[in-house]
This record gives C-alpha cells, structure tokens and sequence, in this order.
C-alpha cells in the first residue's frame, strides 16, 4: 500500500513539473524559439566535426571513409612527440602565447583606465577612436602594411634608421625579429578594441567609492588602485581564464603571411604546421592526432586556470 502510494506521489509530481516546465516554454516560446539556430550552429559546426576525431587513431583513407580506415591506436601522438620539430613547434606556440599574456594583456586594462582618467571628454573620445580603427583592418592589409613599414628598401623604419647611421635590418627575414613583430602589432591593432569591455565595467563602479577615497586623500593613483581596478577585477579574470582558454590557438591566418623559409625557425607554429602538413601535403590523420593534442592542452590549461581563479579571486566561468 505504502509503495503504491509513494509511486503515485512520484508520478504526480513529475506531472506537474512536466506542466510548469510546459506553461514556461509556452508562455516565452518566441524566445525559445530565438535559440534554435545558434543551437542548430553549435550542433552542425562544432559538435558534428566530433565525429571525425577517430581519424586520429587511424590511417585515414579517403578511398576507404572513416569507419574503413585501419586503427592504429595511439601512433600519430607517438610520432609527433617523438619528431624532431616536436620541440620547436611546442616552444614557438608557448612563447608567442605566454608573451603575449604577458605584454598584450595588461595594455588594454591600461588604456580603459586612462581613458577614463582623462578628464577632457572630447580628447577621451579622440584617443578611443584612434585606438579603435586599426582593429578594422584586414589581417591581409595589416600584413601588408607590417611589410611596408619594415622594407629594407624604402621603408620608414629602416630609412630612420639610416638617417641615424645605421645600416638596414632585414627585419622579416630574421627570426630573432618575427615574435616581436608579431606580438607587438597584435597589440597595435587590438588594444583599443580590447578595452572596449574594461571601460564598460568601470562605469558601472559606484562613484561613492571614488568621493570617498578623495575625501580620505587618496591621490589619483591610489583611488585607480584601490577603487578602479578591485572594480574590474572580476571582468579580469574572466577574460583571463577565456584567452588561457585559447592559449595554444595563435593567430594562424597573420603567421602564415608573415611566414618565410628564413625566419621558420621562430615563426612555425602547430597551427601553421597542421596546415601545411595535413591540408598541402595530405596527411589527415596524423594533422589530426596534433589538432586534438593542441585542443587537450587548452583543455587542461583552461580547467586548472579556472580553479585556480575560482579559489584565489572567487570569480571563474563556473
């Protein structure tokens, strides 16, 4: 008797959240609605390539399709480790990622302060602007315009440096020079977007905090300090632990145009590497045992940064 009236307890419950799940969708179905073509995006896009990954574990055949390939388990991953440019490549990805966490992070955080700082709306909107345009520019034109700038014949840098005395530097032909390069016009061209978000999150800090700390006698830097930044700090954070998220995926389409034979040594990447390995020369599945190796590593990074965040600065991405 018990048992049969705890199963209809449980049946009638389940009734009625059934409704009142039914009775919510229904009465915001336009929005739910709304949500069916990013999810049909997601699904067909990102989780329907998933399926593909086997090729991995195998010796991909076009002729003979995914499921007739032969498996060979974990040898692709055993032979990339153990290739010779296995180090290069890894260092090259690491190095242009950590420095540019480094050095391109902290720039945009920067520049939302100053701009906020500066009291002279009109020359506050100004310096936004010319921060903002070089972000429309095509990665190509960029390109092209990194080639002119640095031209040993006739380009502007190196003319300065002849005026000077100097000799000309071959600037994209060394590989002491493409990292610098490299990170230094990433940070050129996407400082000023970049900051777009900061400066939405400071506005939004309360501006009793600010009067307060002036009535104490807190100079500029100091309220900049302990107002403006514990501000934005959580948005920090999380755009932190989402670039950490991509921290292995370097700006492929820039480096191969910037890429050549005499400045490969700093310049070859994995992302780089898959491409001319897998898609040029055709081998699917061993490119593909490197993609999700790079994948992994982002995964893992992400994981341990998110906790590690959660723990010290109580903000992460769940």
């Amino acid at each position: 008797m018990n048992s049969t009236a705890h199963a209809a307890g449980t049946a009638s419950r389940s009734r009625s959240r059934r409704s009142r799940l039914w009775k919510a969708v229904s009465s915001r179905y336009d929005l739910y609605l709304m949500l069916l073509l990013p999810i049909a995006w997601y699904l067909v896009f990102n989780y329907g390539p998933l399926y593909g990954l086997q090729i991995a574990f195998k010796n991909f055949s076009p002729a003979k399709g995914i499921s007739g390939s032969a498996w060979v388990g974990l040898d692709h991953f055993k032979r990339f480790v153990d290739s010779y440019y296995f180090w290069r490549l890894l260092w090259n990805t690491i190095s242009i990622n950590l420095f540019s966490l480094l050095f391109a992070f902290p720039i945009p955080v920067l520049l939302a302060l100053l701009v906020t700082e500066i009291r002279n709306k009109k020359f506050s909107k100004i310096v936004q602007n010319i921060t903002y345009i070089p972000h429309f520019i095509s990665i190509v034109v960029m390109v092209g315009m990194i080639m002119v700038f640095l031209s040993p014949r006739g380009g502007p840098i190196n003319a300065i440096i002849e005026a000077f005395g100097g000799d000309p530097v071959r600037f994209l032909d060394s590989a002491g020079w493409f990292k610098p390069i490299f990170i230094s016009s990433n940070i050129w061209q996407n400082m000023g977007w970049q900051s777009i978000i900061y400066i939405a999150a400071l506005s939004g800090v309360n501006p009793q905090l600010y009067e307060a700390a002036k009535m104490d006698g807190a100079s500029r830097l100091r309220r900049i300090w302990h107002v403006s930044l514990p501000g934005i700090l959580p948005v920090i954070v999380i755009l932190l632990i989402l670039d950490v998220g991509h921290f292995m995926n370097v700006g492929f389409e820039k480096i191969l145009l910037m890429q050549n034979n005499l400045n490969l040594e700093s310049s070859d990447v994995i992302s780089t590497f898959v491409y001319t390995t897998g898609i040029l020369k055709g081998e699917y599945s061993y490119t593909a045992a490197i993609g999700l190796f790079n994948s992994l590593v982002n995964l893992v990074l992400l994981l341990l940064v998110n906790r590690f965040a959660r723990k010290k600065a109580e903000t992460s991405l769940w």
